[in-house]
């Protein structure tokens, strides 16, 4: 078929193959009468050949944290950004090449360019560790298109050394505590994720500068640490009703709704219910916040934008698109006040 095109366009098969794999320069009026001769006779290019031709995989890598026992695609903060991710990609004709990478997996993340596996390449779940650090480094300095998601790698206020889409973190936590505090609320107890994660720094400092700025005091004994998941929240319970009992608090900030809801579970099995014994904020505004009774506040992430952002920025950059300029972008956040806090009225 394609020798049919070139002789109908009086031009060679070298320069039909130019013209629609779009590689090469071609003349514009040549270019054009390849077109409507291909149309013509109703001829359609293999979408692999073009790839081939392009040295394109027509693949947009996704990194995920493997860890066993956990299925990630439940999990809101995951699904949602690959939601976005995906949506993007569909819409641009890309597929996803989903790659789990555990804790101490080689981060063999330039290779994947290297076997021409991936165009580009967004990275979820990432820490501050240096496998990690050293990894990113390395596609930078390679020059490969490549976005980290909700991992700074940088302090606040500093330009991130990596193309980065994040959410602001701290004004949401100070939106959160800001709530609390107007609400009534004097000591607020603070369940923070891990320290290697940046969102972790973000939501610590902004709790520190709202409860600072409100003129209380900062108690070490209310700042404790989950790792994220319910199970982490739960069992936090017996040391979180030993301080409602012993009036040292009188709400918990959660920063996510997994260990906001599982404190809750832990703390209504002693006897304290959200919304009446203490007040309480989650962080994500997951859809379990509002299946919680009582509903959960929460902090509203944009995590599908963030994921739908990142594939954007990297596809667009790969067609060559000249408003794709590798960059870094932070989306605001907004406070859902739901039961566990707006029910709350705290003791005289």
């Amino acid at each position: 078929m394609r020798q049919q095109v070139a002789k109908l366009a009086g031009v060679s098969e070298a320069t039909v193959s130019r013209v629609l794999n779009g590689v090469g320069p071609v003349k514009e009026e040549t270019k054009q009468r390849v077109l409507a001769a291909a149309a013509e006779l109703g001829y359609v290019p293999s979408a692999l050949a073009q790839r081939f031709a392009r040295k394109k995989s027509g693949n947009l890598g996704v990194v995920l944290p493997y860890m066993a026992k956990v299925s990630l695609f439940s999990t809101y903060y995951f699904s949602e950004m690959l939601g976005g991710i995906g949506s993007e990609a569909q819409a641009r004709g890309n597929d996803l090449l989903l790659l789990f990478r555990g804790t101490d997996q080689p981060r063999d993340y330039a290779a994947l360019f290297q076997a021409q596996k991936v165009d580009a390449l967004v990275i979820l779940g990432a820490r501050d560790m240096s496998l990690d650090r050293l990894a990113l480094e390395e596609l930078a300095r390679d020059g490969h298109p490549f976005c980290v998601l909700n991992q700074r790698y940088a302090k606040r206020g500093e330009t991130p050394p990596f193309p980065t889409i994040d959410a602001d973190h701290w004004s949401g936590s100070r939106e959160a505590v800001r709530h609390l505090i107007d609400i009534g609320c004097q000591r607020v107890a603070f369940i923070n994720g891990p320290a290697d994660y940046s969102n972790s720094a973000d939501r610590r400092d902004g709790y520190l500068s709202i409860v600072e700025q409100s003129g209380l005091p900062v108690d070490e004994r209310l700042m404790l640490t989950g790792n994220y998941s319910r199970k982490s929240g739960y069992e936090l319970a017996p040391q979180l009703a030993e301080m409602i009992a012993a009036g040292q608090a009188d709400a918990i900030f959660a920063a996510n709704d997994r260990m906001a809801i599982g404190a809750m579970q832990g703390l209504r099995e002693r006897g304290l219910e959200a919304g009446r014994d203490y007040a309480l904020c989650g962080y994500d505004d997951a859809d379990a916040a509002r299946m919680a009774c009582p509903q959960l506040t929460s902090v509203a992430v944009p995590f599908h934008e963030m994921g739908r952002a990142a594939a954007e920025m990297l596809l667009a950059a790969a067609d060559g698109e000249e408003r794709a300029a590798a960059a870094s972008a932070e989306l605001p956040v907004r406070l859902i006040v739901r039961e566990s806090t707006g029910q709350y009225k705290p003791q005289a």
